[in-house]
This record gives structure tokens, C-alpha cells and sequence, in this order.
């Protein structure tokens, strides 16, 4: 079942079971995801976002939250940066399983290993080939800091 499809029917579930918090949040995700498809066929594009474009929009909805709870914290309202984290923990439902720091480490040490990285220069390749194989799935930061570890020592 495509990504789509999933977030309709969790609206729908949510409407029936007056969730007020998640059928907010998916509105918000499905009026986002129509501006993209919409903005997508003004390119030319027609079809709608893929279901791994839906999760890249899906973890920057994730990233704005993240940066508004931090704002919140230092201006001293509580109340709306655990709103930001409810927010968040209805959206990441529908984000694939995220990699532990030992399987992001065990990713990054088998793509080095494969592809021959040796020096800091190679950050770039190795990212390009987890960025391919994990998408969603990874949390890229941390793969960086990982891989500069790795390659410098």
C-alpha cells in the first residue's frame, strides 16, 4: 500500500476516533503533500510525489518541528514545544523504521570496505551510496560523523 493511501486512511481513522491531535497533523501532511503534487504538475511532472519523496517531506516536517521546540524551550513555553513533540510523534509513524548508531555504523563500515574509501575526500561517495541504499531509513547527520570518524582515523 503506498504512502498515500496509508496517510488517507490513518485521517480517517483518526476522524472517527476524534483524535484531534493526529487528524490535525495529517491534514496538515495531506494539504502539504497536494501543494507539492500541484507544484510537481506545474513542472510537468504529473503522477504526484513517489513514496520516497513523500518520506523526505515527511522528515522535514520532522526537522521544522524539531527547530520550533528548540525555540520554544529557550522563549519559555513548554507547553507548545510538547505540542511540536506530539506533532512529531504522529508523523514519524509513518517514516520507515530509523537505523540504530550500530547499524549506521555497520552501513558506513560495509560501504567504505566496498567502494575503497580511504581518505576525507571519499565523504562524498560514501554518502552518495547510503543516501541510495537507506533512504528514509538513515539519519544522515549522524552517517556523516560516522564516516569523517571512520575515514580520519
Amino acid at each position: 500500500m503506498s504512502l498515500r493511501i496509508a496517510l488517507n486512511d490513518a485521517l480517517k481513522q483518526a476522524m472517527r476516533g476524534r483524535d484531534e491531535l493526529a487528524t490535525s497533523v495529517l491534514r496538515l501532511i495531506l494539504a502539504a503533500l497536494k501543494d507539492r503534487d500541484i507544484a510537481q504538475r506545474t513542472a510537468g511532472r504529473d503522477g504526484g510525489l513517489a513514496d520516497d519523496e513523500i518520506v523526505g517531506m515527511l522528515q522535514s516536517m520532522i526537522k521544522q518541528r524539531r527547530e520550533s521546540i528548540k525555540m520554544y524551550e529557550q522563549g519559555g513555553r513548554p507547553e507548545l514545544a510538547g505540542k511540536e513533540a506530539a506533532e512529531i510523534d504522529v508523523i514519524e509513524t509513518f517514516l520507515p523504521k530509523q537505523m540504530s548508531d550500530d547499524e549506521i555504523k555497520a552501513a558506513v563500515d560495509a560501504v567504505i570496505a566496498e567502494i575503497g574509501a580511504a581518505t576525507l575526500k571519499d565523504i562524498g561517495k560514501v554518502m552518495t551510496v547510503l543516501r541510495e541504499r537507506h533512504p528514509g531509513a538513515m539519519d544522515f547527520a549522524k552517517a556523516s560523523a560516522i564516516t569523517k570518524a571512520a575515514l580520519a582515523g
